[in-house]
């Protein structure tokens, strides 16, 4: 067909018109199906979680004054798991090329929403979950995807394991401690997401996070329409951890490999915010003479817009062009052309602002 045609030349001045090795049209689908079933599940599985009591009471982290469904992280998660299995049945060679590593990313990503959405509503050991978050990292180790650590040195095995346990433990805490207000944790994810697929779109060896990357980003916008303040639900520990994993996997996945410490700058860039979040959170607290790992209080980047008199949704709006600008600075690092760079952040505000659009015209629906 003639738009299928200029669709094509479109994306390939992009340098994306075989993403990854994934084929454009299967990035497509597997982006607009996540997006599809997130969108449409969330309010019915907020009525069943109303119902059993599946709901985070207001505490020193979380801003909101009454009780709010948890189960939004099973959705993103459901969300992004339909689509891969559909993108399977519609184009089957597409994704049996990188089978193995999708999966081996999603089981590290199922065990984490089992052991967050079980902390979301009884309540786990911090160590347990510590413990469960490594075991994942390592899983990611044993097949493959990894950090490679290159810098001379007799123990670089042994450097590259603990610089990839290090980063996924980390980052996937990091974004589950942003989760503490209205639309920031599934922004942040969502920009990330959306960048990283841009880039990773680019390389044939990086087909399995080019879909892996399209499904989150889909998923994340489909559960910001609900998200948004006023959140009508929550993601919990379960999507977060689920975020924060895959998006850590994703980044590393291909052939990142270290030659310097300088060689993490472009990918921590990605996720720069949560990351500096975690950090000065951290340092203030051992600064204070607190346990950095105590229990969470109102220490968050967030925490001080608001107090500073930013409203929630102007914090998260804030909080989100920070994370544009440093993902638009790590696309650069990463040889992205400025007219595929600008082409992302267009669509990634556009998208954004559709779904706030939607949240805000619906008020309380």
């Amino acid at each position: 067909m003639n738009w299928e045609k200029k669709l094509y030349g479109f994306l390939q001045s992009l340098g994306i018109a075989n993403p990854g090795g994934a084929g454009w049209l299967a990035v497509v689908l597997t982006f607009l199906l996540a997006l599809a079933v997130t969108w449409r599940l969330i309010p019915t599985v907020r009525e069943f979680a109303l119902r059993v009591g599946w709901a985070d009471q207001p505490n020193a982290r979380r801003l909101n004054r009454e009780p709010l469904p948890n189960a939004g992280g099973l959705v993103i998660y459901a969300g992004v798991v339909a689509a891969l299995v559909l993108a399977t049945f519609l184009r089957p060679i597409v994704i049996e090329n990188v089978l193995a590593e999708v999966l081996t990313i999603l089981l590290g990503g199922s065990m984490l929403v089992l052991v967050g959405f079980i902390d979301d509503q009884f309540g786990l050991p911090p160590l347990f979950r510590l413990l469960t978050q490594i075991l994942a990292a390592l899983l990611l180790i044993s097949s493959g995807i990894s950090i490679e650590a290159d810098l001379g040195t007799p123990i670089d095995s042994t450097i590259s394991v603990f610089l990839t346990v290090l980063w996924v433990v980390g980052i996937t805490n990091a974004i589950n401690l942003m989760d503490g207000m209205d639309g920031l944790a599934g922004g942040v994810s969502f920009i990330t997401a959306m960048s990283l697929l841009a880039v990773s779109a680019q390389f044939e060896a990086r087909a399995a996070a080019t879909l892996l990357l399209a499904a989150l980003g889909g998923a994340a916008l489909g559960f910001l329409r609900h998200n948004f303040y006023p959140s009508r639900i929550i993601m919990g520990d379960a999507g977060a951890y689920f975020l924060g994993y895959v998006l850590a996997g994703t980044a590393i996945l291909g052939s990142l490999k270290v030659t310097t410490l300088f060689a993490l700058v472009p990918p921590a860039l990605f996720l720069l915010l949560p990351v500096l979040d975690t950090t000065q959170v951290f340092v203030r607290r051992l600064m204070a003479g607190k346990n950095p790992l105590s229990t969470p209080g109102k220490d968050h980047l967030h925490h001080r817009l608001l107090e500073r008199g930013f409203s929630q949704r102007h914090a998260a709006l804030t909080l989100w062009g920070i994370t544009l600008l440093s993902n638009l600075v790590a696309m650069k690092l990463q040889g992205m052309t400025g007219f595929a760079t600008l082409v992302t952040i267009i669509s990634i505000v556009v998208l954004l602002s559709f779904s706030v659009w939607r949240r805000v015209r619906a008020k309380g629906n």
